[in-house]
């Protein structure tokens, strides 16, 4: 079967047409009126969650792994390579028992705290708002907290503001008492997280009231201008938006969505590494559906918001498998294979299509939790195909969506969700047209022709990230089991880009 849509629309529906297997047509449609692709949606989320911050970004000062002042070097110099926009902290479910407090002054005398929601892990608040807003200082990405709401005060979250971002007052002379003078940039700033669940298991016209409330008293100071988000649905929970459209719209500058691709939320969630065929396109059925449901979302949003004011920011999805075999139960330890990075790449190519109302989105999570960019131990550190993924698309960031409609096979799930055999996104940015393209097909290579549509340039360079099987991945020891690599088989000849992808393969095309 084959279908001929939009590249938005080719995600969320099924087949139109029947056509020869393997052949597909990718026609771009360059208009100075597509939006641009917001830089934030490759933003990333790290939580205190198992080895994330601690031993993932963070080894402290005095350890004998080289580090910038407690940073890991070999952690910041492989996120500086992803050009990382923005970074959510300090969780997810921590979040909401997290007391900033703790956090600042002395590392040594910081009080000490149970992790209650992560394994129990006592955590000894050594990493505060001091050195996460350092941290991304030298990354050069804008911080996105995450406030307590569900265990902490109005008071608690504001004075959090103005610590942070006060050029006077006590809270101003509390920061620079613990070593920091001037103020931090703070743009982004959640009320609260999973608000539905374990951020205080409210409904949502109950939080809408208090969602309201708390952000009435996080102030602009000096200039600062802060967007404020409000905790949005899980998945499919279309009421929970319904609702807070309609009650506090007018007070949010966005409004989160999570979703995982995930099999469920009790038992088993499926091995990370050992896996079958149906399992693979299963995974991809169900990335894909993150379509259809932000569209709804979407379509809830335009009734209260047509002027489209209100950011939609997906700021927790990625792959949830079973712990890792050995690892801390609760730290959600998993690897990263390459059936990851083509869930990585294909939800890439879909948020692109709803940049106009998708302004963020937050993998999770950065190091060592889920589907992360790095996994360490010790002082080894490992890139993960989903990390290679997020470094093949740097160049989409800021750039200009080039609209691309594809025809392609596609495979029904066991579930009756719809894959396509190709994904493609495109845009430009300084005179570079950058084209991604995706052969899902675990068997069959793709033969691609691509309809430049009058763009005219040749093929300036070209990586390719595949694998001899949907589950390998890097491991300690064997850190290049999956990396990308030149890709020779791409050519622009009279208009058109051909180009023939190996079955289960990731490639990036830069035409100057």
């Amino acid at each position: 079967m084959k279908a001929s849509l939009t590249a938005c629309a080719l995600l969320m529906a099924g087949a139109l047409a029947a056509t020869a297997a393997g052949k597909v047509e990718v026609r771009l449609r360059p208009s100075d009126e597509s939006p641009v692709i917001e830089k934030e949606i490759y933003g990333q989320f790290a939580e205190h969650l198992g080895t994330c911050i601690y031993g993932g970004l963070w080894v402290g000062p005095e350890s004998e792994i080289p580090n910038t002042d407690g940073y890991r070097n070999d952690v910041l110099e492989a996120l500086r390579e992803l050009h990382v926009p923005v970074m959510r902290w300090p969780g997810g479910c921590f979040a909401d028992e997290y007391h900033w407090r703790d956090g600042i002054g002395p590392r040594a005398s910081r009080p000490r705290m149970v992790n209650s929601n992560w394994g129990g892990t006592v955590e000894d608040n050594s990493f505060g708002t001091h050195e996460f807003f350092n941290l991304c200082e030298l990354l050069g990405c804008e911080p996105y907290l995450s406030g307590n709401v569900g265990s902490g005060t109005v008071a608690e979250l504001a004075q959090w503001v103005e610590y942070i971002t006060a050029e006077d007052g006590p809270m101003a002379e509390l920061r620079r008492k613990n070593g920091r003078e001037r103020p931090w940039h703070l743009k982004y700033l959640g009320v609260g997280n999973e608000s539905w669940g374990c951020g205080g298991n409210f409904t949502p016209e109950y939080y809408s009231d208090v969602y309201r409330r708390y952000q009435t008293y996080c102030r602009n100071f000096n200039g600062n201008r802060l967007y404020k988000v409000a905790s949005g649905a899980s998945d499919y929970d279309f009421n929970w938006t319904e609702v807070m459209m309609r009650n506090a719209a007018r007070y949010m500058d966005g409004i989160s969505l999570h979703y995982y691709t995930v099999l469920g939320w009790t038992g088993s969630k499926g091995s990370a590494t050992v896996f079958g065929d149906d399992d693979y396109y299963w995974t991809l059925g169900k990335c894909l559906e993150v379509g259809p449901v932000v569209r709804r979302h979407c379509d809830i949003m335009d009734r209260y918001d047509p002027d489209r004011r209100v950011g939609l920011l997906v700021d927790e999805w990625g792959t949830w498998w079973d712990e890792e075999p050995g690892t801390v139960p609760g730290h959600l330890f998993q690897q990263n294979t390459m059936r990851d990075a083509m869930v990585a790449a294909l939800s890439l190519n879909l948020f692109h299509t709803f940049t106009d109302r998708v302004k963020m989105t937050n993998i999770a999570q950065i190091a060592n939790v889920l589907q992360s960019m790095v996994l360490t131990r010790g002082d080894e550190m490992v890139l993960t195909p989903t990390y290679y993924v997020f470094r093949m698309y740097v160049p989409h960031q800021g750039a200009r969506l080039v609209p691309a409609e594809v025809d392609t096979p596609v495979r029904h799930t066991t579930d009756e969700r719809t894959v396509p055999m190709v994904s493609a996104t495109a845009s430009t940015k300084d005179g570079v047209l950058t084209l991604s393209l995706v052969n899902t097909d675990l068997r069959e290579e793709a033969e691609i022709s691509v309809d430049m549509a009058g763009i005219k340039g040749s093929v300036s360079g070209a990586e390719i990230l595949t694998a001899s099987t949907a589950g390998a991945f890097n491991d300690f020891g064997k850190p290049q089991q999956v990396a990308p690599a030149l890709f020779k088989g791409a050519k622009v000849s009279g208009g058109v880009l051909r180009a023939k992808l190996p079955p289960m393969a990731i490639v990036t095309i830069s035409i100057r």
